[in-house]
């Protein structure tokens, strides 16, 4: 029998957390190619945020994912921007991502926080999945972006 728990991200499993988003993140539906010393850096920067906040899920004292975020605040109150949801390869589909999301979401409500917030795939898979968890898409908003060349 495997002993699982959800405990808050520890700056100290860094590199175990840039292993988990470089092999997510270049899996469906994403296929992007991180080398893990780049998700290093990336979780790094999110991590040294005064207002990130994050969950890591454990099996058997091994961390198998995690999900990070940072917090803002604005006129109607403080909102949390989920950044990172991810679950190692050999973990997928046996509900950690629900777990972990259904964790912050409750610990978020208990510090009061007024919305959450993710920017997430078009494929209509991941829509789905955060569709459980009551997210919509935006209609007051868009996203929108500039190539810089």
């Amino acid at each position: 029998m495997s002993s699982e728990n959800i405990r808050l991200l520890d700056k100290e499993n860094l590199v175990r957390y840039a292993q988990i988003y470089a092999e997510a993140f270049s899996c469906e539906p994403w296929n992007d190619h991180w080398k893990i010393e780049d998700a290093k850096v990336h979780i790094k920067e999110l991590l040294g945020s005064k207002q990130a906040y994050g969950l890591e899920y454990v099996i058997d004292g091994h961390i198998v994912g995690f999900i990070l975020g940072t917090s803002m605040l604005f006129s109607y109150g403080r909102t949390f921007e989920i950044n990172d949801l991810a679950v190692d390869p050999q973990y997928h589909r046996q509900g950690i991502a629900k777990k972990l999301l259904h964790t912050l979401l409750s610990e978020l409500k208990s510090q009061n926080i007024k919305g959450v917030h993710l920017i997430t795939s078009n494929d209509g898979f991941l829509q789905k999945f955060y569709e459980q968890f009551d997210f919509k898409k935006e209609t007051r908003v868009v996203l929108m972006g500039a190539e810089l060349k």
